[in-house]
């Protein structure tokens, strides 16, 4: 077994429930639409796949939607332009996250926050919320060719950090990080704070790669934490 030397943290439903404000965003964009608005839970189910699928999913109310080329351009323009607005507005930093970003960094630990939200939105985002100084590296969804749950976003983190994949972890709320970690040839654990496309986490506990699904990133960062001192013992 490898040395753990990196942890690659998911954004949205990992560290902090940002469903207000892309709700917000996509119901402003359907408003320009004529449509009426969605619930913030039934936006949370369109989170995980990026922006593109998420306008696509939001402005035809399914998860497998799809608009044509001139809607989804005039769509995602529109997104754009209202998420610029409401990002980090009604955004909550998920109970202990700092602490457990913080407790990982304690144990000389590189961290990197993996997400397949555009850097556009990212950046500020963590800005805002007073956890970027926390990560050593941050990679969006716009910084590689395929997002989650392609693996190209956590071998870019672990590039930029300078680990072997085996030497690192992710940590993510849905089937999209699994698949990527899996993909990555690295183990994950899952927590329960987020939205996993409508589905529950506990489905995901069967997929190889997952060590464990725990109910908050706090309790992630412990059971590392644990399984680092233990690989230290041997």
């Amino acid at each position: 077994m490898d040395v753990l030397r990196a942890v690659l943290i998911d954004l949205d439903g990992t560290l902090m429930d940002t469903a207000p404000d892309l709700a917000a965003a996509a119901n402003r964009m359907r408003a320009e639409f004529n449509l009426d608005a969605l619930s913030v839970e039934r936006v949370a189910q369109f989170v995980g796949k990026g922006a593109d699928v998420l306008v696509h999913r939001a402005l035809t109310d399914r998860m497998d939607g799809a608009v044509d080329d001139a809607t989804f351009a005039r769509g995602r323009a529109a997104f754009g332009r209202h998420y610029q607005a409401t990002n980090g507005l009604d955004t909550i930093v998920f109970d202990r996250v700092p602490q457990a970003l913080d407790l990982l960094r304690a144990r000389d630990l590189k961290l990197a926050c993996v997400t397949n939200k555009p850097r556009e939105f990212t950046l500020p985002l963590l800005a805002r919320l007073q956890l970027a100084p926390r990560f050593d590296t941050v990679i969006a969804g716009d910084d590689v060719q395929a997002k989650k749950p392609h693996p190209d976003l956590l071998l870019a983190a672990c590039r930029q950090l300078g680990v072997a994949p085996t030497q690192a972890r992710m940590i993510g709320d849905s089937v999209n990080d699994a698949l990527a970690a899996q993909a990555a040839g690295m183990r994950v654990i899952l927590v329960a704070t987020g939205y996993n496309e409508g589905g529950s986490v506990a489905e995901l506990a069967d997929l190889p790669c997952v060590d464990a699904i725990v109910d908050s990133l706090l309790d992630a960062a412990l059971l590392l934490i644990e399984s680092q001192h233990k690989d230290s013992m041997h």
